[in-house]
């Protein structure tokens, strides 16, 4: 009898003890979150971080905290993405995307993307001590000689079998598919247009695009697809092609119900398709020196006003003008000139197409981080809501990339990317610009001195 009145009260005495106490990595506490789902902002919580993921998102963490950040005041997103770029000095461009929030990048080909340099990209981003962003890529651009980049982009090092294929005929396609393959990348890279401006090159036989889908397909590989018009936009869907990395040069006419079809047909694949307003403003800017003064440029970005000569003016001017005899404009205000993609985009994005955010950065006038948040503002400008814009640069980024379970999100269990910000980016997009603290894996990101 006295053994079991002692078995009790050491049985009474474990179900009083209290329950260990979480220690974690970080906790941001009292701060306004954006989760990037598309749900609403929820004033007032913490998160908690263990490992480099999220582990606790609740109104009061309780538990010891290594590293603690007050975010009273303060709005919490997920870590940026930009699903379109180019580099050729990864090492000068990647911190520079970190300083603005882009955490993420999506590169799709490149006149220096061989096997060796894409390894090089891949290795810097997978780190949290210098500043850069996850790498995720395409293959090599698939195209064909005297086409789209390498003839329209002369000055660049292309080199066949290295940073480009050069398709001969489509019985090659498949050895191709076959060699890209074996390496980490996201899809393969198809340029199916003739050209960005003139002079114009041939477009790619439709053949050429089909077979490529079919051979991607066989290893589970989806093709990301150049277009820049209507023409190439129905030769892409016809030939079954998964996902679009531009959007610029498309115009759709809902009164066209050919057109309306097809773009049913397409979703039916829950296609990707990225914005790239960015490559339009980009060509305009030689022409709007006041767009170099904006305060959260870097300093290296507003002397690119050195940049604009005659010529790159003279370019501008033309591009405009053929801008808006394309779009039957008379305005050259920025937001007169941009809503008609942008409501195209909307309408896209209201009827279930994953658009994605993207700048097709690697021009003079596309400026590497900076340029995402110009992207947003012009979404915005053209009538998007920011909730809406944000989970395009965030939660639809990483569905495209297939990374949706780790990123792109601020929910428990995945890796903790996060942006926090001064002022609410609910109330205008361009708030995203009001950067306090950069966040991969949970570790404060060092962002560029001005």
């Amino acid at each position: 009898m006295k053994q079991l009145g002692v078995l009790i009260m050491v049985i009474l005495g474990l179900g009083c003890r209290p329950e260990p106490t979480a220690e974690y990595d970080l906790v941001i506490s009292n701060v306004n979150l954006i989760d990037g789902t598309g749900s609403q902002l929820q004033n007032g919580v913490s998160i908690a971080v263990i490992e480099g993921k999220i582990s606790a998102i609740e109104k009061m963490v309780k538990g010891k905290a290594k590293m603690h950040i007050d975010g009273k005041g303060k709005y919490l997103i997920p870590g940026l993405f930009d699903c379109h770029i180019h580099t050729i000095d990864y090492r000068k461009d990647f911190p520079k995307f970190m300083h603005y929030g882009v955490t993420s990048v999506f590169i799709t080909g490149g006149s220096l993307c061989t096997d060796a340099y894409y390894v090089e990209m891949r290795q810097h981003g997978n780190q949290d001590s210098i500043p850069s962003p996850r790498v995720f890529h395409t293959s090599q651009h698939f195209t064909m000689e005297g086409r789209h980049p390498s003839k329209t982009y002369v000055g660049n090092q292309w080199r066949d079998g290295e940073s480009i294929f050069y398709l001969k005929d489509t019985l090659q396609i498949e050895k191709l598919v076959e060699r890209v393959a074996k390496q980490p990348i996201a899809g393969i890279k198809l340029t199916i247009e003739d050209g960005p401006h003139p002079p114009f090159v041939e477009r790619m036989p439709i053949a050429f695009i089909e077979k490529t889908v079919k051979e991607g397909e066989k290893r589970g590989l989806e093709v990301f697809a150049h277009v820049s018009d209507n023409e190439e936009l129905e030769m892409a869907i016809s030939a079954k092609v998964q996902n679009l990395v531009h959007f610029t040069g498309v115009d759709i006419d809902l009164k066209d119900g050919t057109q309306v079809q097809l773009l049913s047909e397409f979703k039916k694949r829950d296609p990707s398709w990225v914005t790239t307003l960015m490559i339009d403003k980009s060509f305009w800017y030689p022409l709007y020196p006041k767009w170099f003064e904006k305060e959260t440029l870097l300093p290296e970005y507003r002397k690119m006003t050195r940049a604009v000569t005659e010529k790159s003016k003279w370019f501008a001017k033309g591009y405009l003008n053929r801008y808006k005899e394309f779009y039957e404009l008379e305005s050259d205000s920025l937001k007169d000139l941009i809503t008609p993609q942008v409501e195209d985009i909307q309408w896209l994005y209201e009827n279930g197409f994953n658009m994605v955010l993207g700048t097709d950065i690697g021009g003079d006038f596309n400026f590497q981080g900076h340029s995402l948040h110009e992207e947003m503002e012009l979404l915005q400008m053209g009538g998007m809501l920011p909730l809406d814009i944000l989970k395009m640069g965030t939660l639809n980024a990483a569905k495209m990339l297939n990374v949706e379970a780790e990123l792109g999100s601020i929910e428990v269990g995945k890796i903790a990317d996060l942006v926090l910000l001064d002022h609410n980016p609910l109330e205008t997009i361009t708030n995203t610009l009001s950067i306090h603290t950069v966040l991969k894996n949970g570790k404060i990101q060092k962002r560029i001195a001005q």
